[in-house]
């Protein structure tokens, strides 16, 4: 009996001591030395305080910013704190990564697109909508978007703003990133960068005049 619980305790610890503890310190460290950036969590800093991370998709509502791609997350319901199954609306909500799960012939999907495609075209986009503003990722927490999605909000970001609209066409092209390595993936703008980047704008136009 001893001859077999004793290689049983042998083996458990090994393999305890590898995949929990050798195999996540060595990926970690791999990670630390590849990316610490994104192995921290793509953490951004103001001032000393963290704004929120490159990583992750923020729900901007505001007019003065650029919006990031439509999210479908939710949140439990304050008013059913009991209740998991009541659920609210809570775009780019972090602890609850989820899609919509609204197939192409859903109703609510097809009302929703056709409200943002119209209050784009209210806003005077007037060439093909991209589809990554009108529809959400898997995840809900998408921080990019794509160039054109990024162009066609220029005009009303410029307007909130009071900047010229050259400027502000001119800081999104500069926050256009290439593919990873030139062949994953395609061109991208972080949302949360680019306003970060336009707070900065805003600020030394409101400086200088």
């Amino acid at each position: 009996m001893l001859n077999q619980i004793r290689p049983a305790i042998v083996m458990l610890a090994l393999f305890s001591a590898l995949t929990g503890l050798a195999y996540p310190l060595a990926v970690a460290g791999i990670a630390q030395m590849v990316a610490p950036s994104q192995a921290n969590g793509g953490l951004l800093r103001l001032k000393g305080k963290v704004v929120g991370s490159f990583l992750i998709g923020q729900n901007f509502a505001s007019e003065r910013y650029f919006h990031g791609r439509p999210s479908a997350t939710q949140a439990q319901d304050p008013a059913h704190p009991d209740d998991p199954s009541k659920t609210i609306d809570a775009p780019d909500n972090a602890a609850n990564s989820a899609g919509s799960n609204l197939g192409p012939t859903s109703q609510k999907l097809v009302e929703r697109v056709k409200a943002d495609v119209a209050a784009q075209r209210a806003a005077g986009v007037t060439g093909p909508i991209p589809a990554d503003s009108v529809t959400s990722s898997a995840s809900g927490l998408d921080p990019d978007i794509s160039p054109q999605y990024a162009l066609d909000q220029v005009a009303a970001v410029a307007k909130a703003r009071h900047l010229p609209a050259e400027r502000v066409r001119a800081l999104v092209q500069a926050h256009i990133e290439d593919r990873t390595v030139g062949i994953f993936g395609e061109p991208r703008v972080n949302v949360l960068l680019l306003n970060i980047a336009l707070d900065e704008l805003s600020s030394s136009s409101s400086s200088s005049s």
